[in-house]
């Protein structure tokens, strides 16, 4: 087989085309992947801003920065994403795991789309963060949706069994650190510094050292269980934390636009942490995740999870998910299960599940 690149290999010479993964590269249809997810990846118009001049005859009016901007590097490939994208959930690989080993593994780079072997990595693992944030939840169901046809398509599972499904709801855990009161309240000071340090705003205090000091003996307080020594550390951590908080309230007029709206944000999730007692429903676990949840699972080695209910639809032969759904507030199962079988009929393109 001939290359137009002498100095590069092929991955269709590298490697067995009967392999699991190149059969599914070749069946899997890309075009319509690809033309249905590029609305969420197309530039957003932009309002614009009025700019008065003057000029020799009289004042003028200009409309600045309206339109698409065509600022900012361009995306990469949507079949190169996607296919991170499903690599990483079949093979239970991390965002940093799943560039390194397709940086090694010449099957993945076929798969997703690439012609010659690269030795460097496809992105920086927090792409693939930004990719599923701007795809969104119905970009994701468009994924599942594809998944369900291609699976029907390669008669890996019987039209027949889409009819018969079996729903469960779990926990989605959160990459967060266990939320002991002692690090919410020392990471919540930190922040707001830093967003004042940006701003170019000077606390009068930043309690940088005893802040330290004091997280250091909540930890120790808290492993030899002396209680009493750590509710007076909690109590001081508060005192530094409101005033932070108030003097950056104070300073809020100085910020820009941006920075304010900014600072409003982390000012009310350490309102929260400031406020929050141990007994109390609804509590700030993460201050960068704010949807997380104390979930009972009743297990003896974990009895709480900290994350998100979901639900999952999966075939009762063969085992295949027809359908995936988050349910923020921790609703009871029951009444997440008209939801649930919803997005799996629409899914699989009206097939009418049996409702026995």
């Amino acid at each position: 087989m001939t290359t137009p690149d002498f100095f590069r290999a092929r991955l269709d010479a590298m490697i067995d085309l009967r392999h699991p993964l190149a059969v599914l590269a070749s069946r899997m249809p890309w075009v319509e992947i690809e033309s249905a997810l590029a609305p969420c990846f197309s530039r957003r118009d932009r309002q614009g801003r009025p700019i008065e001049g003057l000029d020799l005859f009289g004042p003028t009016l200009k409309v600045a920065g309206a339109g698409p901007s065509a600022a900012g590097r361009p995306r990469l490939p949507i079949r190169l994403m996607v296919g991170l994208l499903y690599l990483k959930h079949a093979f239970g690989e991390s965002d940093e795991s799943v560039v390194q080993r397709w940086a090694e593994n010449p099957y993945w780079q076929f798969f997703c789309g690439g012609e010659y072997f690269e030795t460097r990595l496809p992105c920086d693992p927090s792409g693939l963060t930004r990719f599923r944030h701007a795809l969104g939840d119905a970009g994701v169901e468009e994924l599942l949706a594809k998944t369900i046809e291609t699976a029907v398509s390669l008669k890996a599972i019987a039209p027949q069994d889409l009819e018969r499904v079996i729903v469960d709801s779990t926990v989605q855990e959160k990459a967060i650190a266990f939320p002991t009161d002692s690090r919410l309240l020392d990471v919540a000071r930190r922040k707001l510094v830093l967003i004042a340090k940006r701003s170019g705003v000077v606390l009068r205090q930043t309690f940088e050292k005893e802040g330290r000091s004091l997280k250091r003996r909540a930890g120790g307080y808290a492993h030899a269980k002396q209680y009493r020594r750590l509710r007076r550390v909690l109590k001081r951590q508060r005192t530094i934390l409101g005033r932070v908080m108030r003097d950056l309230e104070r300073r809020l007029p100085e910020l820009a636009d941006g920075m304010k709206e900014i600072a409003t944000l982390w000012l009310k999730r350490a309102r929260r942490i400031h406020t929050q007692r141990p007994k109390d429903k609804n509590k700030l676990y993460a201050l960068h995740a704010p949807e997380v949840e104390c979930i009972g699972k009743g297990k003896a080695r974990q009895p709480y999870e900290f994350g998100v209910k979901v639900g999952i639809a999966t075939t009762e032969r063969g085992n295949l998910i027809v359908g995936a759904r988050a349910f923020p507030g921790n609703p009871y199962d029951g009444h997440t299960l008209a939801e649930q079988i919803e997005q799996a009929t629409i899914l699989m393109q009206g097939n009418r599940i049996d409702p026995a």
